[in-house]
């Protein structure tokens, strides 16, 4: 049966049917408890399912991401969150160097199944050190997984392949799409990982975009529809593993590809795309790829100066109309 559910929503459902289902599920995190999380994903849980299963913890991200680790080790399946994703990088040697290598190093005798969740605040007005989307820092940590929902469906279905994923997740929220309603199945359903979503069929041109991003993308198309171009919208939803065979499909149908992400330019989701997309249909281009992202500086506090800085749906066109000149 099909709801109207928000994305933070979404989250919330798949979290507390997760909790319902396997008692070896527990979150751990700050302020999930009684205050029910910074952005109320997790509100009423504490009440619901007991100070055992919902673990409030002092401000220490490596000691989250630490004591995560050694629950999975004992057999637990732990769902850590990490409040802003600029954080990260304080656990990333539990993360990167010893939650990612455990099943590699042990020949597969241990497993570390976790689950960290975290969002980027970009488009708030949170500043410089609370504001950053940084998925690319991730993309060389063999044996990560990277997703990145963009829709409540997305949501719900992505958490639920990473319940069921024996190596550690890396599951990126945008919370600037926790208000975004959209139809999300009462039961359970899984989408796999490394698979992309044709979010919007198209002719013309190819736009890859991440996360929040595919929505300005969205709207984007369906500007340029009106001027009789046929865009097509591709969604990856994760990163690692990137489904590169469904985005090649598309390029060699349209000859023309841009990449819209939030991160920076310079190192980022994109250029991994980009590099893929040569490597696999550079024959097939009749234009160069084209990149829209945020600008290589720290973000600003300014609101406006924010929005000046964020990629949108007008970078998009102009990006698009640019291509279709040259």
């Amino acid at each position: 049966m099909l709801r109207e559910l928000t994305y933070a929503e979404a989250i919330r459902e798949a979290l507390r049917n997760a909790l319902i289902k396997n008692p070896k599920v527990f979150l751990i995190g700050e302020d999930i408890g009684a205050y029910g999380g910074a952005f109320k994903i997790t509100n009423g849980f504490l009440e619901e399912f007991g100070s055992e299963r919902i673990r409030d913890t002092p401000i220490s991200e490596a000691a989250i991401v630490g004591a995560a680790i050694g629950a999975a080790l004992m057999g637990l399946k732990p769902i850590a969150e990490i409040m802003y994703m600029d954080f990260i990088p304080i656990c990333l040697e539990q993360l990167a160097n010893q939650a990612a290598k455990i099943r590699f190093m042990s020949g597969g005798k241990l497993k570390v199944p976790i689950i960290v969740r975290t969002q980027y605040s970009l488009g708030r007005a949170h500043g410089a050190q609370h504001s950053q989307f940084i998925p690319a820092w991730f993309l060389q940590v063999p044996g990560l997984k990277v997703a990145l929902p963009s829709t409540p469906y997305d949501a719900k279905g992505l958490f639920n392949q990473a319940l069921k994923e024996e190596n550690p997740v890396l599951y990126i929220e945008c919370s600037l799409l926790y208000r975004v309603k959209g139809p999300v199945p009462e039961e359970d359903y899984i989408i796999p990982f490394g698979k992309a979503d044709v979010k919007k069929e198209g002719d013309d041109v190819t736009i890859v975009a991440i996360s929040r991003m595919v929505h300005e993308a969205l709207a984007a198309a369906k500007i340029l529809e009106e001027k009789g171009l046929s865009i097509e919208v591709i969604d990856p939803r994760t990163i690692q593993p990137l489904d590169i065979e469904t985005i090649v499909n598309s390029v060699k149908k349209t000859g023309r590809v841009i990449i819209a992400e939030d991160d920076h330019k310079t190192g980022g989701v994109g250029a991994e795309i980009t590099a893929s997309i040569i490597e696999n249909a550079f024959d097939y281009l009749d234009a160069p790829i084209t990149r829209v992202a945020s600008p290589d500086i720290p973000i600003p506090f300014s609101p406006q100066l924010e929005l000046e800085y964020m990629p949108n749906k007008d970078k998009i066109i102009q990006a698009v109309n640019s291509l279709l000149k040259g």
